[in-house]
């Protein structure tokens, strides 16, 4: 049924197989731990950004067979074979774990290898590449709803792919024709996997310390010797092949890092006619690391030793080509956080509302039983709207990148540098705000989860406890929240004299403005004048600590730089709020409704929570960003204790 359903939007066209992952079955009737949003998805792909005219303006993706009815189509698919497939094996994986049989061999917990050929035999990974490399060919944002999805269901299943995209994104964006006709196809298949490799024992995040020594050999090849630690996915069952990124230092190579190149290091060489070899490539498994959360995806130390490379790109032009990786993993990271608010909210809605104790503070509301539910109260009603408004709004500010997205790739295969340096720039101005904030909001929203369970939230077989360890690497990898917070504030407001900022704030004044004159709806106007008052604030603020900057250090920068990025954070979601309850309102007034008018009508009650509730904890980090540098910084390193031992 689901295969005819696709036939008849065109799909055959496309070569979209998905055959495995058409039916949705419900394997139990009791509450889920996670259940696609799908009405929410659809709010804001339909009536939040209108994707179906989005998709008519691309030139070059196969967009012209993508209409609201296909990506409906496709999500459904997604989501039945997710819950299906991915969302029980999540659980276990968690307990399973990886297993560590030898320096090449690392076992996956039960059903990843099962899922994942399932999900390669549908032709989920090459959905939104070119034809050319056998691909779909469909627009970016369709594979970027998926990822939440997949994301959602199963964390740690999903970065398996996951990881194989930024490796494809950067052998398409940097690697010559010759590495991309021998290694793309069988990424973007998924037949193969893909790693990114920059850390080392003495550095993460300061890549300037990179040691791992790359020697040109006189085939145009070289080998590579060093070790790399934190590999996610750097050694599996799943595929025979498996390609790292590695950054490392040629031998003439300058200091710092405009002294990294980066090279591709298969675990199994390929000859020219794409057949793997089965000898090892010289890189081996030193251990896979025992972790907090995560456990369903194995994090590898990998010694390369004469392991055979290839370069990527232009020799000590490395991190720059690295940075199309990092940046598809730190949005993949910021749909971690994305993930982990409505794994938490969904988890505990369905426990509020059956869960019974005390009585309500304005009169018994279950006369029928002992006591009422805990939802009736209101501190977990406040956790639940948090959650919730949460959950809403990244999935709003993801879209939003998903949209980009789509007109940097247009812009890419059309050749216009201009405009694709544009949107480059806009989406580089949000990715540490989304990658940043969303992660740590996401651990926030994991933590009232379990505060709604009370005690058993604590306990491992309610499952809320795994969404905490699972989704607190979110705002330490790809870039700790300070590190967000520096590229934000530092580089790309400091440093580009404010350009970015000027230009986002530009659009959310016309927006507010216009809404505030033209909007009709119960709270649309205040919403509006609040959110522009903030925006005002936000800007004076930024000319505020560049001016203090200037007076006394850069440690003022460093100081402020994360309460500054959350700040951001807070209002951007707001931005996205306030978008939302105008086309919520708009449904509303035209009586135009896709959803049942109770689904607007919560959507308005959650913007007004937000504008009420959450918005307001900005007036603190306005505070907290000024705070004197003296007082972070005079303290000696030496007095930070007394104790000798320490």
């Amino acid at each position: 049924m689901f295969r005819t359903a696709l036939a008849t939007r065109g799909v055959v066209r496309t070569g979209l197989k998905l055959n495995q992952c058409g039916s949705a079955i419900r394997l139990r009737e009791t509450p889920r731990y996670y259940q696609v949003p799908q009405r929410d998805i659809d709010f804001v792909l339909n009536e939040t950004y209108n994707f179906q005219e989005h998709y008519k303006t691309l030139q070059h993706q196969n967009a012209d067979q993508v209409d609201k009815e296909f990506v409906t189509t496709v999500v459904e698919a997604m989501s039945g074979w997710s819950e299906e497939m991915l969302v029980p094996i999540n659980e276990t994986a968690d307990r399973e774990g990886c297993k560590h049989l030898g320096p090449n061999e690392v076992v996956t917990p039960t059903g990843f290898k099962e899922a994942y050929n399932q999900y390669v035999e549908g032709g989920w990974q090459g959905l939104s590449y070119e034809e050319k490399w056998g691909g779909q060919g469909l627009p970016q944002s369709i594979s970027l709803v998926m990822a939440e999805i997949i994301a959602t269901a199963n964390w740690t299943w999903g970065m398996f792919p996951g990881l194989s995209r930024g490796a494809a994104n950067t052998i398409l964006d940097n690697g010559s024709p010759e590495l991309q006709e021998k290694y793309l196809p069988q990424l973007v298949s998924g037949e193969w996997t893909g790693t990114m490799c920059l850390t080392e024992p003495q550095c993460g995040s300061d890549l300037a310390q990179v040691a791992t020594k790359a020697i040109p050999q006189d085939d145009g090849s070289y080998k590579l010797t060093g070790t790399k630690i934190f590999i996610s996915c750097g050694e599996h069952d799943m595929t025979d092949n498996i390609l790292h990124c590695v950054l490392a230092r040629l031998p003439d190579a300058p200091a710092g890092t405009r002294g990294i190149s980066l090279f591709l290091v298969p675990k199994h060489k390929v000859d020219d006619k794409g057949k793997v070899s089965k000898e090892y490539n010289g890189a081996s498994i030193g251990r896979i690391e025992d972790k907090m959360g995560c456990h369903g995806s194995p994090t590898c130390e990998i010694n390369f030793e004469n392991s055979e490379g290839y370069l990527i790109g232009t020799a000590n032009r490395g991190l720059n080509h690295m940075f199309t990786f990092i940046n598809t993993s730190r949005l993949g990271t910021a749909i971690q956080g994305l993930a982990a608010c409505e794994l938490a909210f969904q988890n505990s809605l369905w426990y509020a509302k059956d869960r019974l104790a005390m009585r309500s503070l304005t009169g018994t509301k279950n006369p029928d039983g002992p006591a009422d539910a805990i939802i009736e109260h209101p501190d977990v009603r406040r956790m639940l709207l948090t959650m919730k408004a949460f959950s809403e709004g990244a999935r709003s500010m993801i879209y939003e990148c998903a949209l980009l997205q789509d007109k940097l790739t247009d812009a890419s295969r059309a050749g216009d540098t201009k405009e694709h340096a544009k949107i480059d720039d806009r989406m580089g101005f949000l990715t540490p705000i989304l990658k940043g904030f969303l992660t740590e909001i996401g651990v926030d929203a994991a933590n009232m989860g379990i505060q709604v369970y009370g005690g058993h939230g604590y306990i491992k077989s309610n499952k809320q406890e795994q969404v905490l360890r699972d989704v607190r690497i979110a705002a330490v990898w790809e870039g700790t929240t300070g590190i967000q917070g520096l590229d934000l504030l530092g580089r790309k407001i400091m440093l580009q004299q404010f350009r970015p900022l000027n230009e986002h704030l530009g659009e959310v004044y016309g927006f507010c403005w216009d809404l505030a004159t033209k909007g009709k709806g119960t709270n649309l106007r205040s919403h509006s004048l609040t959110l522009l008052a903030k925006a005002a604030e936000w800007h004076a603020l930024s000319f505020g600590l560049a001016i203090k900057a200037g007076v006394q250090s850069k440690d003022v920068i460093g100081v402020a730089m994360v309460d500054y990025l959350m700040y951001a954070g807070y209002i951007h979601m707001a931005y996205h709020w306030l978008k939302m309850e105008a086309a919520a309102e708009a449904a509303l007034a035209s009586g135009n409704m896709e959803q049942p008018r109770e689904f607007y009508e919560a959507k308005i009650q959650t913007a007004q929570f937000y504008f009420d509730n959450i918005l307001p904890k900005t007036q603190s980090l306005r505070t907290t960003m000024f705070t004197p540098v003296n007082s972070v910084m005079a303290m000696k390193p030496e007095n930070f204790s007394f104790d000798h031992a320490l």
